[in-house]
């Protein structure tokens, strides 16, 4: 960072050159460094990602903002060439030296982030920012709830507005009960996640069969396929398009509606399906969907149906109960929840303790570049 920054922050200054900062230059990729292991002698791998030069840079300042307890920054480990490369490698290490470095590169990068418009960056929910903030609100001792799928039914049942079980601390005959009457069920392994290993799956006459079948794939979690809202299965039938709803401080900070596509049973994004901003105050959707290949969609590829303009109904009990469902856990305070919209309620599918942020900054989901940092931050005025 005190060299190559260096270097493009005096070439700036001495030939006013700001066209060098939108030069677009691949990523270097290597395994991350092992336990134990301080530093590595290789030749790197060019990534198939690159990144303008400017944002080569601010990921490095990013990446050097890490400080320890005496507010210092973190001298790190690596062939510092000059005796000091054990000084950091436990994670604890600063170091006044370096910090003289670091001034001098956000010293001098003021003014081109200023250049670049910085502003709009600062409203941005990084990767760091967002691990902060489920360092800072969500209790590590109190997470396994979110992941223990079958613990989390039993704690939130009151909220989920339709019937599961969980094969095993379930009989074949109590199984048997559970089915009757009902032609097709959800199945769901503990330990996945993204949309992974979750099925729709017919009844059939042998329940004692398809119970030791799903003993043995693991999907043990068995739940009443959430029937949606006749909107949202116009817009795609072959999945439960579900809405969601991040909640920071008992505060709704934002929401999506995920959409299911390409025939999959699952709406996931990273699972193939697509996702649309929902307007927090109005329930409505002002923007096309998007899916991981970064595919616009303006409306359904399949069943034709328009996207945008689409208002969410029973919005403010969505909202309510996302709020409520806060409490029955208040250790953890920044939750993703997945929710179906039935004809009419809402019913809960699951909690998520870590809430990604690949959703938070989508380009096409702005009317400008400006980010959601200042909406979560006064959300979390009155937090911990």
């Amino acid at each position: 960072i005190s060299t190559i920054l260096g270097y493009i922050t005096d070439y700036i200054k001495s030939t006013g050159d700001y066209s060098i900062l939108n030069e677009k230059v691949p990523y270097l990729e290597d395994e991350p460094l092992r336990e134990g292991e301080d530093e590595r002698y290789t030749i790197v791998n060019s990534s198939n990602s690159e990144g303008t030069i400017y944002q080569h840079c601010i990921k490095a300042i990013d990446r050097a903002l890490k400080f320890g307890e005496n507010n210092l920054p973190l001298m790190g480990s690596g062939d510092w060439n000059d005796g000091m490369s054990t000084v950091g490698n436990k994670g604890k290490g600063e170091s006044v030296w370096l910090g003289w470095f670091l001034y001098k590169i956000l010293d001098s990068f003021e003014e081109i982030c200023a250049y670049m418009n910085d502003d709009e960056r600062k409203t941005i929910i990084t990767r760091g920012i967002n691990n902060d903030i489920v360092k800072r609100f969500n209790d590590k001792s109190k997470i396994y709830i979110f992941e223990d799928k079958a613990l989390f039914n039993k704690l939130f049942d009151k909220y989920m507005n339709r019937e599961w079980i969980y094969l095993k601390d379930a009989s074949k005959d109590d199984f048997k009960k559970y089915l009757k009457g009902k032609k097709e069920v959800i199945v769901k392994p503990l330990d996945l996640s993204c949309g992974k290993g979750v099925d729709k799956i017919k009844v059939p006459k042998d329940t004692d069969k398809l119970y030791d079948q799903l003993i043995e794939s693991g999907q043990t979690l068995v739940e009443d396929i959430a029937e949606q809202h006749h909107l949202l299965n116009e817009l795609y039938p072959h999945s439960v398009n579900t809405l969601r709803v991040v909640t920071l401080n008992k505060k709704v900070v934002t929401a999506y509606l995920r959409i299911g596509n390409h025939g999959n049973v699952v709406d996931n994004f990273n699972h193939g399906g697509m996702v649309t901003a929902i307007d927090v105050d109005t329930g409505v959707i002002n923007y096309p969907a998007i899916d991981k290949d970064t595919n616009v969609f303006e409306e359904h590829p399949e069943t034709k149906v328009k996207i945008v303009g689409i208002k969410i109904p029973m919005w403010n009990k969505v909202k309510k109960l996302c709020i409520d469902a806060c409490d029955v856990i208040p250790e953890v305070g920044y939750i993703a929840w997945d929710v179906c919209l039935g004809e009419t309620k809402p019913c809960l599918i699951e909690g998520n303790d870590f809430p990604g942020h690949d959703l938070y900054e989508l380009p096409v989901h702005k009317k400008d570049r400006y980010g959601l940092l200042p909406r979560f931050e006064e959300a979390m005025k009155e937090g911990k």
